[in-house]
């Protein structure tokens, strides 16, 4: 096993010889990348498919709920993006520099055995983003097949043929993406790279042409960017406020790939390939997706009557019924493009460091496919409200172990790791602590969700409810750096709390 890191790495990482019973700790899958050799175009690539994508357009166009006119949406999302670019920047340093995925590089700061519960904790979020976008994406199949088939109309109607919320046909598009992904990531890291490269860039070309269609229905004079909620527009104090929060539910829907984006960062050439590759991928694509997404939805009032914040009942208005089948196909391939590497591949590591003698990456990742099922997505997501609530609630375990990683790395370790300590189960390794934990994470994750939930649950608080991952971010990662500085290690911050 080649425990060295890329040459390029400062400060040299520290090799520790492994103890007796790393077999707990290892598989194939586990141990650092046999190869490092993803370059920019594979994270501007990455980017393409997590931002062009169904949950993206629609967490886009909600902003429009907020009562936000459109120059300020655009800005919001700008905003946010650019927050999300640096983080991610972050994260992605020690696992490119170690080749190890997220739940590893978790063992430096929870302990090797104490990993597995940010890894669990990440594994189900993971799963409840993969059942969403699977969703999401298998709408545009609903819409498809209608279109193609309208005598299954009736079938498609939950309270006629329907069973858990769900339509007979919601089910067989479900199903059919839901095996369409498993396929694409049983065949391996190298499809799913081939995959996203084709994915991302196909969503711009619908788009231009989904936009020209629009302007060639309505005309110029009648396009017009000023587009406001229900609840009409928002001035003053009031209208400051929604753009701050409209930041923070970008910052929120990204902190899913945000906390993943170690798992790919594991196979990057370099530090400054993975920089180069988020600023194409993040700010500077997210611009052209955004202008085209906010174009779209300006032009559905004036098209349809009134504004559509869904691209797939967008484009199922159109007439050509080639248009559809098209701009319906795309969707779909592109959403399972962000689902395969920002939620599956994640997933499937964590469940498998849970258990690496017997659940490999490909078993995980049938774990996470079954669970995706059994959580329901279309109740997670099924509203406005509801999906900023379930972002919310996300944010509100992301964000402390976001904040843990990144404060253990820089400022605890001075990103100095010991790799092979990674591995081992020795009382002497360095990441061991107190039987294999290190309390002091667990207490301070403990804390941040509190915080965090506070902001989601009290009453009282719910103006802050937006900002659950800054809130667990900052809380996780303060709690964890005055822990690990004091010198005292969770029993002895226990025996103090009970004095």
């Amino acid at each position: 096993m080649n425990m060295q890191t890329r040459p390029e790495a400062v400060p040299p990482v520290l090799i520790t010889q492994a103890g007796e019973q790393d077999s707990r700790l290892r598989n194939r899958d586990l141990l650092p990348a046999a190869r490092q050799d993803w370059n920019w175009y594979d994270y501007l690539s990455f980017w393409m498919s997590d931002v062009h994508s169904v949950g993206g357009y629609v967490t886009a166009g909600n902003l429009f709920t907020l009562g936000l006119p459109s120059g300020l949406v655009f800005a919001s999302l700008l905003a946010g993006v650019l927050i999300v670019n640096v983080l991610c920047n972050l994260v992605a340093v020690p696992s490119q520099r170690t080749g190890a995925p997220f739940p590893v590089i978790c063992r430096m700061s929870f302990g090797v055995l104490g990993a597995n519960i940010p890894a669990l904790i990440r594994g189900v979020i993971a799963v409840c983003w993969y059942g969403i976008q699977t969703w999401l994406a298998s709408n545009a199949l609903v819409v498809l097949a209608l279109r193609l088939s309208p005598a299954l109309t009736p079938w498609a109607e939950v309270r006629i043929h329907g069973m858990l919320g769900l339509s007979t046909v919601g089910w067989g598009a479900f199903g059919l993406l839901w095996l369409v992904q498993a396929a694409i990531f049983w065949r391996g890291i190298e499809t799913i790279r081939r995959f996203i490269e084709l994915a991302g860039p196909a969503v711009y070309a619908i788009m231009i042409a989904l936009d020209l269609y629009l302007l060639q229905r309505v005309g110029w004079s009648h396009f017009s960017f000023q587009i406001t909620g229900a609840g009409g527009p928002l001035h003053g104090g009031a209208l400051a406020w929604a753009s701050i929060n409209a930041v923070a539910l970008v910052v929120s829907y990204f902190s899913g790939p945000m906390l993943n984006f170690g798992d790919f960062a594991r196979y990057g050439r370099s530090a400054s390939d993975i920089r180069r590759g988020n600023f194409w991928g993040l700010p500077f694509n997210f611009i052209g997706f955004s202008a085209l997404t906010i174009c779209t939805i300006a032009l559905t009032a004036p098209a349809f009557g009134h504004v559509m914040i869904d691209p797939v009942e967008t484009v199922a208005h159109i007439d050509s019924l080639t248009a559809v089948i098209f701009g319906m196909l795309t969707f779909i391939i592109a959403t399972a493009g962000i689902n395969i590497v920002a939620n599956f591949v994640s997933a499937s590591f964590d469940f498998s460091n849970l258990a690496p003698r017997s659940i490999s990456l490909r078993r995980g990742g049938m774990i996470a496919a079954v669970g995706s099922i059994l959580i329901m997505p279309w109740k997670l997501y099924g509203s406005p409200q509801v999906m900023h609530l379930t972002l919310d609630v996300l944010a509100t375990f992301i964000g402390p172990l976001f904040g843990i990683l990144v404060v253990d790395y820089y400022i605890v370790r001075r990103r100095q790791v010991d790799v092979a300590a990674l591995y081992t189960t020795s009382p002497q390794g360095r990441y061991w602590y107190r039987n294999g934990v290190n309390l002091a994470a667990v207490l301070a994750l403990l804390v941040a969700v509190m915080a965090g939930s506070a902001s989601v649950f009290v009453p009282a608080l719910s103006t802050l409810s937006g900002f659950a991952w800054f809130i667990g971010c900052l809380t996780g990662g303060l709690s964890y750096l005055i822990l690990m500085h004091s010198g005292r290690d969770a029993r002895s911050v226990f025996s103090s709390i009970r004095s």
